[in-house]
């Protein structure tokens, strides 16, 4: 029987996580011919290596493919993923992300029941290391720490929405050509983004349907310095760096849409800092103006 569903995996100094993250797939009463697990390891100087090792000789019997990938960056890790890889359908999970106990039944099911999927994004629940959620996290923060909940029905990503990292898949057919930008994505510590909406955005060109599978779940671990207020000014750069390279990138006329948008965001912005002010949680608005103050920032200067 061939591989069905590739697991990818890209790690970077996660020893903490990665043996339960591969624990939790492996847990799962699904035909071991039917998947594999690709482990992609980007250069981490912990004991990642040895945490894998250590998953190969638990469960000798799973298709489990271990990769270093020397060329640093997130994009790069997932590109290698994705060459190794066997299956039609690419599930890419982040390496602290822990699939539930039938989450490659569910998918099965999804992919036979939506065959036209191009790719997929399912629901992803924050789990918080330091036992307290954020006072600052709303419903237009929850992106923020890798969150999504789209509801209890299947349904398209349409418009701007797109799936997020730590539980998405693609499959194989629908990879547009040149994969994962290796432009865009994180390196190491540097919080850049934009290589998921970049390649969703090409699916979405080229007629791809993508859709949201909310029984495809994960809880995904939020360390306490995620929560902090340098690491949000670090993940705003990020993201406001990133834009303004992917629609230079594409056109003139790309980028000068995107701060176009960026003073329509403003605006969505200041009226959701006055509705959390009047609502009693002013730290809620506040942080959404900080947020927005450093990605506008990064956006408009290309010599930061």
């Amino acid at each position: 029987m061939s591989i069905e569903i590739s697991i990818i995996i890209c790690t970077y100094n996660r020893e903490q996580y990665i043996y339960r993250t591969l624990e939790h797939i492996a847990g799962n009463p699904f035909p071991a011919e039917r998947f594999e697990i690709v482990l992609v390891n980007n250069n981490s100087t912990d004991h990642t290596e040895s945490e894998c090792q250590r998953f190969r000789e638990t469960y000798p019997s799973l298709n489990f493919h271990y990769v270093m990938e020397v060329k640093q960056g997130l994009s790069h890790a997932r590109n290698r993923g994705i060459r190794e890889s066997r299956g039609e359908t690419l599930v890419f999970l982040d390496d602290d992300a822990f699939a539930e106990g039938d989450y490659l039944q569910r998918l099965s099911s999804y992919l036979h029941s939506y065959p036209d999927a191009a790719a997929f994004g399912g629901k992803i629940t924050p789990l918080f290391e330091s036992g307290q959620t954020p006072p600052w996290l709303g419903k237009w923060s929850y992106s923020w720490v890798s969150a999504l909940d789209k509801g209890t029905q299947v349904c398209l990503f349409k418009g701007k929405s797109y799936p997020i990292g730590a539980n998405m898949g693609i499959k194989r057919h629908a990879v547009p050509a040149g994969e994962f930008n290796i432009a865009l994505g994180r390196n190491k510590n540097n919080l850049m983004g934009g290589e998921e909406k970049d390649i969703f955005n090409r699916i979405k060109a080229a007629q791809g349907k993508i859709y949201y599978f909310p029984r495809l779940r994960v809880t995904h671990v939020i360390p306490e310095r995620r929560t902090t207020r340098e690491y949000i000014r670090q993940l705003a750069e990020g993201v406001g760096r990133s834009e303004r390279l992917r629609t230079q990138g594409i056109s003139r006329c790309a980028y000068l849409k995107s701060l176009l948008m960026e003073g329509v965001k403003w605006g969505a912005t200041l009226l959701l800092w006055v509705r959390y002010a009047i609502g009693g949680t002013p730290q809620k608005g506040n942080m959404l103006v900080y947020f927005r103050r450093y990605v506008s920032k990064y956006l408009w200067c290309s010599k930061l």
